[in-house]
């Protein structure tokens, strides 16, 4: 077996079956340094099955939103789930945090029409967070069964990777 190491560092065997005595004639056979290089194989070999494996289990990409008017809530319940995704080891981006919607209402104090204008102003802020996922749909259920705080909002969208 003759074995050729390629600059992209993939070991590629090839078998020439009337150069083998060759080798062995000439002085250019080395049963050390192929054995080396079979070990080598059945290592890549090892790799390529648990990456089979890996594969066998549909990976999705999995969108969680997070919408709140309490920051605190919406920031523990982040954290939390950023860290259940960090125990099973899974490719977690986020949170991004999307701007703040602020939706206002301007409308008089007085309820006729006499008087000085006064009006009140109100304010409701909503704060959005993203957090993207890429693992199979089991695991997500896992990873939401946590403890949500009152008052967020959870929307899960999954889509193939």
């Amino acid at each position: 077996m003759y074995v050729r190491l390629f600059t992209t560092l993939k070991l590629i065997a090839i078998s020439f079956s009337p150069l083998q005595g060759q080798l062995k004639n000439t002085g250019h056979y080395r049963p050390g340094k192929l054995d080396i290089l079979q070990k080598t194989k059945d290592k890549m070999a090892e790799k390529d099955v648990k990456t089979m494996e890996v594969e066998e289990e549909t990976l999705h990409k999995i969108r969680i939103t997070l919408t709140s008017r309490n920051v605190k809530s919406l920031e523990k319940v982040c954290a939390d789930l950023i860290e259940g995704a960090k125990q099973k080891e899974l490719v977690c981006k986020g949170p991004v945090r999307l701007p703040t919607k602020r939706l206002r209402i301007c409308t008089r104090k007085a309820p006729n029409g006499e008087g000085t204008n006064t009006y009140d102003k109100f304010e409701m802020r909503i704060h959005k967070r993203l957090i993207d996922l890429h693992s199979p749909s089991d695991v997500v259920k896992q990873i939401t069964s946590i403890h949500i705080e009152p008052g967020v909002e959870v929307e899960v969208t999954i889509n193939d990777a």
